[in-house]
């Protein structure tokens, strides 16, 4: 597998027509920036902890990963480089976030990033990854005649800034099937059936920008959103532990899943 590294993000290519990308696990902060967060901003607590060791098996799938190296705390990948709403009406963190998903402010006062610098940050960080995603993409639907991108997240169990109670284990999110062929979702939601474990299918995430910009069935791109509860598979309390036990629990579902893309895109 070959692998190309940036000072923004780590691509791993493989032979198969799937590309994972995994937007949210990095931590590394842009220059000074560690000075200009709170304290508790310091500790990340919003990252998509521990993505690329629960998807430990991609390289069985032959799959192709681009991993972030910054944290979403610098510019969240996966929000429109207009900073345009997702959801509308429902609470977001936006582009570049200044606030956490319990709400509270990151930046010590004073200290929030101006237009000038959220410009740079989109040039620097937000547009290679990018570009790096929209040519793999590019390339893999070249050489088989489409492409297959899973997105892949994971978020604390609660946060009630953006859903009530506890989130289901695994949150497939397909833009309500615009973001993929139907018979593909099908597939998908088929698999989550018989999981063991709590599921659902375009709930509170259908799939944020990643998804449904490079999601395009009628070109032969199709994407999907895996949003994982982190108690399946680590401590959720700091220092945000990973759980070799639970993890192993979960890989073998999520390994089925993607396998069933894989089938279903080559069945298309």
């Amino acid at each position: 597998m070959n692998k190309l590294s940036t000072d923004t993000f780590t691509l791993r290519s493989g032979n198969s027509p799937l590309l994972v990308s995994m937007p949210h696990s990095g931590v590394a902060l842009s220059d000074g920036l560690s000075e200009r967060l709170r304290p508790a901003a310091l500790r990340l607590a919003d990252t998509d902890w521990h993505v690329p060791q629960l998807y430990n098996f991609l390289g069985d799938l032959d799959a192709t990963v681009l991993q972030a190296r910054f944290s979403r705390y610098v510019i969240d990948l996966n929000r429109p480089p207009d900073g345009g709403a997702l959801y509308p009406g429902k609470t977001e963190t936006g582009l570049v976030p200044t606030i956490s998903f319990d709400g509270e402010p990151l930046y010590r006062d004073g200290e929030e990033p101006d237009a000038a610098e959220l410009e740079a940050r989109q040039v620097r960080f937000w547009q290679p990854y990018h570009a790096a995603l929209s040519d793999t993409l590019a390339r893999l639907k070249k050489r088989f005649g489409y492409a297959l991108l899973w997105d892949a997240h994971s978020i604390r169990s609660q946060v009630p800034m953006f859903f009530d109670g506890q989130l289901p284990d695994l949150n497939l999110g397909t833009a309500d099937d615009t973001a993929c062929a139907p018979e593909l979702a099908k597939s998908l939601r088929k698999q989550l059936e018989s999981a063991p474990y709590s599921t659902v299918c375009n709930g509170r995430f259908k799939g944020g920008y990643i998804t449904r910009q490079y999601g395009k069935p009628e070109r032969g791109v199709h994407a999907v959103q895996m949003e994982i509860s982190q108690i399946a598979y680590m401590s959720e309390a700091p220092d945000f532990a990973f759980d070799e036990v639970r993890a192993d629990r979960l890989r073998p579902v999520l390994q089925r899943l993607m396998e069933a893309m894989l089938s279903a895109g080559a069945a298309l």
